[in-house]
């Protein structure tokens, strides 16, 4: 049976070459340390994936909880930061035993697309109960409805031209039409929010929320919140 979870945790790659990987999440690793007030702060990377730069995020914060669902990415995250003991490698099953009230940021990014409506709301409620009082939640790489895998492709490429690696892109973009990846997008679809949808979700899971101006990353087509707990 096809899933996303299977997809993830096989062997697989999203990045057309060594480059896009790279500037892709020194990218993300500058976008969360944006998000970062405080230096004294505990953060959550909740589907984290590979998390290549996530040094960068720890040397801004007091604790860096790395948080994914595969277990072929958390082996990878213990090997790169073994010696790094302010990041800590988690499960999604050892997220959810954290005490309630202990974290004060979490990042949720590029997930929403792989859940269901009724998933999504349960993370929701169970993100709201780990953040401290007034703790903050930005969700990344919402896709909203309509956005065909046109406008994705077509932000590959000026991601690829931008930075070097465009020629790579269009043959990353190739080799998508063949994969896996591909096939159970295909078979699955993926999930997509109206923005006024989205909120009233947020709101009903205990936080205020507004769309910021800005999506984590080079894809400007796809949205991004900022939650605050308020109760």
């Amino acid at each position: 049976m096809m899933n996303w979870q299977g997809f993830w945790n096989g062997d697989h790659s999203i990045y057309v070459n060594a480059r896009h990987r790279q500037i892709h999440d020194s990218m993300l690793a500058r976008d969360i340390v944006a998000e970062i007030k405080s230096p004294g702060l505990i953060v959550l990377d909740y589907a984290c994936g590979e998390a290549t730069e996530a040094h960068h995020v720890a040397a801004q914060c007091a604790t860096l909880i790395l948080s994914d669902g595969a277990a072929t990415v958390r082996e990878k995250l213990k090997q790169r930061y073994t010696m790094t003991v302010s990041i800590v490698i988690q499960s999604p099953d050892e997220t959810k035993a954290l005490p309630d009230g202990s974290v004060d940021l979490i990042i949720v990014n590029s997930l929403l697309q792989y859940l269901n409506r009724d998933d999504t709301e349960t993370l929701m409620r169970m993100l709201h109960a780990k953040l401290k009082p007034a703790g903050r939640l930005i969700i990344g790489d919402v896709i909203p409805p309509h956005v065909p895998a046109l406008t994705d492709a077509l932000a590959l490429l000026r991601f690829g031209a931008q930075h070097g690696f465009f020629f790579a892109a269009f043959g990353g973009l190739i080799r998508t039409v063949f994969s896996d990846y591909r096939k159970i997008r295909g078979a699955l679809g993926l999930t997509m929010w109206e923005e006024s949808d989205f909120l009233t979700l947020l709101s009903n899971a205990g936080f205020t929320a507004r769309r910021l101006t800005k999506n984590f990353g080079h894809n400007q087509a796809r949205m991004a919140f900022e939650c605050i707990k308020m109760s």
